[in-house]
Order: C-alpha cells, then sequence, then structure tokens
C-alpha cells in the first residue's frame, strides 16, 4: 500500500479508536493545508449561495393527498386518466419512484393541504393513481419554491408549452383567466412577460372565448387546435352566426353521445369543423345545414344532409354493395321527423 495512503487510513483508524498517531512535521502540514483548502471551498460555495448565484434545493416527499393543484395552473386535473398517463406512470413503476420532482409552493389557511401545485400536475396525479392501485407507500417528490401568482403563472406556462399533451384550448384558457388576474387585460405586457407574439397571444385568447356549448361538438376538448379552434372564433364573430352554430353544436354533441354508446368511433374533429363552418357560411342564405346522418347499427352511414335553405333540403343517399331500399327510406322518415322537430321542416 501506497505510504500516503496507509498514513491516511491509520489516522482515520486512531481517530475512531481515539488514539491518533502523533504526526510528523511534513504530514501535519499537508493536513493544515488540506484543512484550509476544504475551509476555503465551503466559504466560497457558501458566498455563491448567499449571493443568489447558486440556490440550495430541498426535495420533499409528500402525501400526494396533502397537496392540491394550484387554480392557475393550464392543465384540466378533471380530465386526465390512466390512459393519458399510462407511459408515465410505467415510468416510476420502472424507475422505483418519481425522478423529476414537481413544484410546489406552501400554502397557509388550509387544514386539508400543506402545498399546492406549481408544475408537476401529471406527476401529482400518477403519483395519487398510484398509491390507490397497489403501490400506497410511493412519495410525490417536490421541490418548495416562493413565488408570486406572476411568477407561478409564467413558470407553469413554460413547462406546459413543452408538453403536447396540454391542449391548445386548455391553454389558451389558462391565459384568459391570466390576462385579467395578473396582467390587467393588457395583452401587450402579458404577451412581453411570456415572451410571446402578440398576433399568436390574440389568436390564443379568442379560441379561449369559445363557448362550451361549441366545444362539446367535439369528442374531446384536445381536439380544439389553435389553427382550427380560431377560424371557429372568427366565425362566431357574426352575431347572426353564434345561435346557428350553437344549435348545430348541440346537435353534433347529440350524435358523438350517441355514438359513445353504441360503442362506434367519434366524429373526427375534421369533419365538425367543417360542418360547423359551413353553417356559418349559410348565414347568409337564411338557413344552415342541419347535423343530421342516419347511420346502421354497423355505424354504416346510409343518408346525410348536404345544404338547407330557403328552397329546400338537398340530401344524399350513400351507395353501398348491402344497400337496402327500406332502410333508405326508413332513414327519409326520420330526417324529416328531425327537420321538424328542430325547425327546419318542409313548411315554412
Amino acid at each position: 500500500m501506497a505510504r500516503k495512503q496507509s498514513d491516511y487510513l491509520a489516522a482515520l483508524l486512531a481517530e475512531e479508536e481515539g488514539d491518533a498517531p502523533s504526526p510528523s512535521p511534513a504530514r501535519e502540514a499537508l493536513t493544515e493545508r488540506s484543512r484550509s483548502t476544504t475551509l476555503l471551498g465551503r466559504e466560497s460555495a457558501l458566498a455563491r449561495v448567499a449571493s443568489g448565484e447558486v440556490r440550495q434545493v430541498t426535495q420533499l416527499l409528500l402525501d400526494p393527498a396533502r397537496v392540491k393543484i394550484w387554480s392557475g395552473n393550464a392543465r384540466n386535473y378533471d380530465l386526465l386518466t390512466e390512459a393519458h398517463c399510462r407511459e408515465l406512470i410505467d415510468s416510476i413503476i420502472a424507475e422505483g419512484g418519481q425522478k423529476v420532482p414537481a413544484v410546489v409552493r406552501r400554502i397557509e389557511g388550509d387544514s386539508d393541504h400543506d402545498y399546492e401545485v406549481i408544475a408537476g400536475t401529471r406527476r401529482h396525479w400518477s403519483i395519487s393513481w398510484l398509491r390507490a392501485n397497489s403501490y400506497p407507500d410511493m412519495m410525490f417528490v417536490a421541490q418548495v419554491a416562493q413565488l408570486d401568482d406572476e411568477a407561478a403563472f409564467r413558470l407553469a406556462d413554460l413547462e406546459n408549452r413543452a408538453r403536447a399533451d396540454v391542449s391548445d384550448l386548455e391553454r389558451a384558457r389558462n391565459y384568459l383567466a391570466a390576462l385579467t388576474a395578473h396582467y390587467g387585460n393588457h395583452q401587450t405586457r402579458m404577451a412581453e412577460r411570456l415572451k410571446l407574439s402578440k398576433g399568436w397571444l390574440s389568436k390564443m385568447l379568442k379560441v379561449a372565448a369559445l363557448p362550451d356549448e361549441v366545444v362539446a361538438a367535439f369528442a374531446s376538448p384536445y381536439e380544439v387546435q389553435l389553427k382550427p379552434g380560431y377560424a371557429l372564433a372568427q366565425a362566431m364573430q357574426d352575431e347572426n352566426a353564434v345561435q346557428v352554430i350553437t344549435r348545430l353544436a348541440a346537435h353534433i354533441a347529440d350524435e358523438q353521445a350517441q355514438r359513445r354508446e353504441a360503442g362506434q368511433p367519434s366524429i373526427p374533429p375534421t369533419d365538425v369543423l367543417r360542418r360547423l363552418l359551413d353553417a356559418s357560411k349559410a348565414v347568409e342564405e337564411g338557413w344552415a345545414p342541419e347535423s343530421y346522418r342516419y347511420m346502421t347499427d354497423h355505424g354504416r352511414e346510409v343518408l346525410s344532409i348536404q345544404s338547407i335553405n330557403r328552397h329546400g333540403v338537398t340530401v344524399r343517399l350513400h351507395a353501398h354493395p348491402n344497400a337496402d331500399v327500406e332502410e333508405a327510406v326508413n332513414a327519409l322518415r326520420d330526417m324529416l321527423a328531425h327537420l321538424e322537430a328542430t325547425g327546419q321542416g318542409l313548411k315554412r
């Protein structure tokens, strides 16, 4: 064993046994230099922490039940499901716990919660799900930050921009709420603080104003993306189109519900958007295309309405190798009854 290493081990053992050998003058000088270097390094590190150049970060292991989601976060916690978080859940299980800490801040005056999540909503949901499903000891890993609401909003927004699973509609509505809460309804100031284009922010805020009745026409709010959502918001600037689009959206929402109950695929978002925009264009003629389609029990389309105006109704009967005349007649009868019930009947 090398002499330096031997002396080092001997000194350690002697310290533990309380019988340290008398060091040689050379070894004493070396030890003193090492101690001085260590103290200087520690003082330097403390100075960097005190100056703010380096932050001391403390990670906590928390019971997720004692942590709530900050209301200013964009993500809709109620929309999260096991399917949405499956990849994250599997990753946490494989790694033996949560590796990337969430960001929380302490709250006062709430007997049920000690912290609120600023960034890390999916991690909180996933840990909560795991604790309820065979992993009761799984803990929520978080680091505590001291942030005011505006700083918390900016931090959460930065994280959400990197998350593909945060819908444009969620972010848009989050921006709309923040515009009033943090920026005094000044879009320019908000855009500057968030380092965003003013034009892009303006579009997001318009999408945020889409009413829930119209959003319900889509199979999921996640399908309302910025570009098509902005086109729909622009169409609803016409007061005459609002009622027509809203009424049509309600019909589409009913159709979506019927498809879910029957186990059929939902109407694609591109089709929903086309039908809603067609309705707004038809306002000029005084009537809008009706959201009616007759489907077989097997999901095959038999009949659909193409347009309705003051001159009449244009209907498409869909050809199919197994087309049935009696079924087509039933579809026509059902369509006429539907038009009468919605005020679009032939008697005008």
